[in-house]
């Protein structure tokens, strides 16, 4: 509702002020609230007592080496793994207890592509839709200008099939974010990029968060990556997150203009034997 300020006192006016600039001293309301999280797989302790939030707005990453438990976190998150112990809220929903509400909240671009590549980019978006139960009213509008926000109205009508890497990425975080979630996965959505096609992501990502609102939560092995789009990030190792501050603060701590020598600093720099963990996970 629009309230023409001309028509109201002087003191309400004033008091409302004074409140907004209170609320602006409070902590951003969690979009996430990890609390003492644990997965087993077999003996294998996947996640090991994690506990982490992110605030609603905020573009938070999960940095790790392979086989650390970030997906593990993630899946556990977007409700694909029940956990073994400890607690999970996704947009104030818990993670094993209300997955249809979580579900609803999030949008999620896996590491793997899903996209049916027989089907049109438009087509893609339409079926998505559909599954959220979006009415067709609704639906067509909200295609329409997700198809302009990643640049891909031109190509609306071709087959998947035809699309490039960076197409179909782009694609599958339009798809993501057809019902309108509160909080949006990306799990390594930029591998195998060229380096262009990345930086274009990059910008997509970027305008989602800050222009959309959307509580972004991503892993990758790109640090660049993180640190040109996340607020915070924790770096995960062994089941444990290690550290969890901003980039800057990460590299001024550690006297470095690199986040990959922070990155090192924390994991080690030896290549670790995890392929049987990898298939118990």
């Amino acid at each position: 509702m629009l309230y023409n300020i001309r028509v109201v006192a002087n003191a309400k006016q004033n008091k409302r002020e004074g409140s907004r600039q209170t609320d602006q001293n409070k902590p951003n309301m969690a979009a996430i609230e990890v609390t003492n999280l644990v997965k087993y797989f077999k003996n294998t302790k996947a996640i090991d007592d994690i506990s982490f939030s992110v605030g609603a707005g905020e573009c938070f990453s999960l940095l790790g080496p392979n086989g650390a438990g970030k997906t593990t976190t993630l899946n556990i998150l977007s409700t694909l793994l029940k956990p073994t112990a400890g607690k999970a809220l996704v947009a104030g929903f818990d993670v094993a207890k209300q997955k249809n509400e979580v579900r609803q909240s999030i949008g999620i671009v896996f590491q793997e592509p899903a996209l049916d590549s027989k089907l049109t980019g438009k087509e893609n978006l339409e079926f998505h839709a559909m599954m959220y139960g979006i009415k067709p009213s609704i639906r067509d509008e909200r295609i329409k200008s997700l198809l302009q926000l990643v640049e891909l109205t031109e190509k609306a009508e071709t087959l998947v099939q035809n699309y490039s890497g960076g197409m179909k990425r782009r694609l599958e975080i339009a798809r993501g974010l057809i019902h309108r979630p509160k909080v949006l996965f990306l799990d390594e959505p930029t591998l195998g990029l060229d380096s262009q096609t990345r930086r274009l992501i990059w910008d997509y990502i970027k305008k989602l968060n800050k222009e959309n609102d959307v509580t972004i939560i991503l892993t990758t092995h790109y640090m660049e990556e993180a640190d040109f789009l996340c607020d915070r990030i924790a770096i995960i190792d062994r089941g444990k997150i290690v550290v969890n501050d901003s980039p800057a603060n990460l590299k001024k701590l550690h006297n470095t203009n690199s986040l990959d020598d922070v990155f090192i600093k924390y994991t080690g720099n030896t290549i670790r034997n995890i392929e049987e963990r990898e298939k118990i996970w």
